[in-house]
């Protein structure tokens, strides 16, 4: 078998379905601008939804993290790897989601994969949202257990399913935030379906931290205090990288024992930990910045309301649907002559019919900037026949 020519050919394969992938190179300015080929560009496709990036504290806490405990880490956490700061952080972490404990993972996919994987297995039963992120998906499926998707946020087909096992070891799983439509799950039934059928809750705020319940994730944001596993990323809001998870000490010590995804992976550098904490400690401190970003939020909703495009102002995450590969490669390169970036999003990641642009907004974003993406993106949708 020729492996390179099968690899071409579903290379090609992509290529006609206008689905290929390919990697470009951005030169960050500051939090909100990008450079690449010398043409300066707003960016309206990152998650760095509170501008903490270009935080001259963050960046500072980064340096300083280097300066201490040098540019590796050198170990795995149970071996060599775990410095001081990633104590702090870890305790800064339940503290902030109000939790007994939190462990902290290299990624937010290593965090799913490796949580999933330990808690569940071939006896188990996992209740998924359809829409699930990538990394929950790969995480049940690499468990083992039995996997049930339920319908997008559907309550009462998730009941349905959990009827089916009552006796059954399982869990709940669901993202906080979806990460290509900005809806938000209904944790709060979510959560009363795991009590009243004796199942483990799994939310993901990958998207949450920093967005929701003043920043502290999804559970603050409907009030819930007890969520059995609250996940999220270092990587977004926080500016940094990294994954982690919240909950009881029993869990904690679980995972530390169980996840092999945390067990056998050499940990997170000392800039990575350093920059996390002090981005946390300015989500905790200054309310004003998960403010701004709501602020934002709004202004953009309310833009694109007037345009006809269906969204809401509860998170920065705006999906404009086009439909068809070609259309929405289209709009993303009519913007990006006019000095805007937002992704197209094609399937996979999306069902096929449904390829968007996929615009965020953030807290570093000016209201001149806002302006310009909106009136900029009106004109293309009446020019180019999409709304």
């Amino acid at each position: 078998m020729d492996y390179y020519q099968n690899f071409r050919a579903q290379l090609e394969a992509k290529e006609k379905e206008q689905n290929k992938r390919s990697i470009k190179v951005y030169e960050p300015i500051d939090a909100v601008r990008v450079k690449r080929n010398n043409q300066e560009f707003i960016m309206m496709a990152s998650n760095n939804y509170l501008g903490l990036t270009h935080d001259l504290r963050v960046q500072q806490a980064a340096k300083y993290a280097v300066e201490q405990y040098g540019t590796g880490s050198g170990g795995a956490r149970l071996t060599s790897g775990t410095f001081p700061l990633f104590n702090e952080l870890e305790l800064g972490i339940a503290d902030f989601k109000h939790t007994e404990q939190a462990l902290v993972f290299n990624t937010g996919y290593m965090a799913n994969v490796g949580t999933i994987t330990a808690l569940m297995n071939k006896n188990s039963i996992i209740i998924s949202d359809e829409l699930n992120h990538a990394s929950i998906i790969d995480g049940c499926r690499l468990s083992g257990a039995r996997i049930e998707r339920y319908n997008h946020k559907d309550i009462e087909h998730a009941e349905h399913i959990l009827k089916n096992y009552k006796s059954s070891h399982k869990m709940i799983i669901t993202d906080g935030v979806f990460s290509m439509d900005g809806d938000i799950a209904p944790l709060d039934k979510l959560y009363e379906l795991g009590k009243e059928y004796n199942a483990l809750l799994m939310v993901d705020d990958a998207h949450s931290t920093g967005v929701l319940g003043n920043g502290r994730g999804t559970a603050h944001h409907f009030g819930l205090t007890d969520v059995d596993v609250q996940l999220g990323t270092l990587s977004k809001a926080l500016g940094s990288v990294g994954g982690y998870v919240a909950g009881r000490k029993e869990l904690i010590e679980y995972l530390v024992n169980y996840s092999r995804s945390f067990i056998f992976s050499t940990a997170l550098s000392p800039a990575d930990i350093g920059a996390a904490l002090e981005a946390l400690t300015i989500v905790k401190n200054e309310p004003l910045v998960v403010e701004q970003l709501n602020e934002n939020t709004a202004y953009m909703a309310n833009k694109l309301q007037s345009m006809g495009i269906e969204c809401d102002d509860e998170t920065p995450i705006f999906p404009i649907i086009v439909g068809d590969n070609e259309r929405a490669l289209s709009l993303a390169y009519e913007l990006e002559l006019r000095g805007i970036i937002i992704t197209a999003i094609r399937p996979p990641t999306v069902p096929v019919g449904e390829s968007r642009l996929r615009m965020t907004v953030t807290a570093a974003h000016s209201q001149e900037q806002l302006d310009y993406v909106a009136n900029t993106l009106r004109v293309l949708l009446v020019d180019m026949n999409i709304r």
